[in-house]
């Protein structure tokens, strides 16, 4: 599995893709950070910050896990991973990892963000809404990233796994603004429990919210499950 995990690690690195990641998420969350917060005469409200930068997840994530197996499939190596002496498990768990170590390597640099935030800042920040928000985009990123795993096992092109990937996380963030125009209430309680958006609030107040991490964990355990599954079937097939 480790050495699974270093070659997907390497992969990013001696080719363009890690690099381009990196630079249009620091890039992304700068550009969020100044237009959300700075321009509001560094206001202690980051709250709307840590909202836009959820929503860009359906756009910079699948960058990161288009290549994940689609690639494998387009350079024709994919026979030679199902079947090397490395479980399904830990090769899908490996490949996931280094989709999930590049986003925490991008999204902790962002962090830095914070630093004039707090010094600057208006009033007292609320550190319980910033690290439940941290806490919450680091579990939705684990989500996504999952999803993304899964698209990428299903197809050998790069560009159908990233556009099926954002389709997918973009249905997810926005299934919530559905809500206000369903009259049933049936509806509106299944569109909640699986909405992103409402899931995320849960942990913004600095409430620790057992259901939304729940909820979080076994949506990414649940697409690496499935993409297990999708492997079992080729090997055998």
């Amino acid at each position: 599995m480790f050495a699974i995990y270093k070659r997907e690690m390497r992969s990013y690195f001696v080719s363009p893709i890690g690099y381009i990641y990196l630079a249009i998420f620091l890039a992304v969350s700068g550009v969020i950070f100044s237009l959300t917060t700075l321009t509001k005469g560094a206001s202690s409200d980051i709250s709307l910050y840590f909202t836009y930068m959820l929503m860009s997840f359906f756009v910079v994530l699948p960058l990161l896990t288009m290549k994940l197996f689609a690639d494998e499939k387009r350079q024709r190596t994919e026979t030679l991973l199902i079947s090397s002496p490395v479980s399904l498990t830990s090769m899908v768990a490996a490949k996931f990892f280094a989709a999930f170590s590049m986003f925490l390597i991008g999204f902790l640099v962002s962090l830095i963000n914070l630093v004039p935030f707090f010094y600057f800042a208006s009033g007292t920040p609320d550190t319980q809404t910033i690290f439940g928000s941290i806490f919450g985009l680091i579990l939705i990123a684990a989500a996504f990233i999952a999803i993304g795993v899964m698209v990428s096992a299903l197809t050998e092109s790069q560009l159908i796994a990233a556009l099926g990937t954002m389709v997918i996380l973009l249905l997810l963030v926005m299934i919530s603004a559905f809500n206000s125009s369903i009259d049933s209430y049936f509806l509106r309680s299944i569109l909640s429990w699986i909405s992103v958006m409402d899931r995320f609030s849960a942990l913004t107040v600095g409430r620790f919210d057992v259901s939304a991490i729940v909820y979080f964990i076994s949506l990414c355990f649940s697409f690496l499950f499935l993409t297990v599954r999708v492997y079992e079937k080729r090997r055998w097939a």
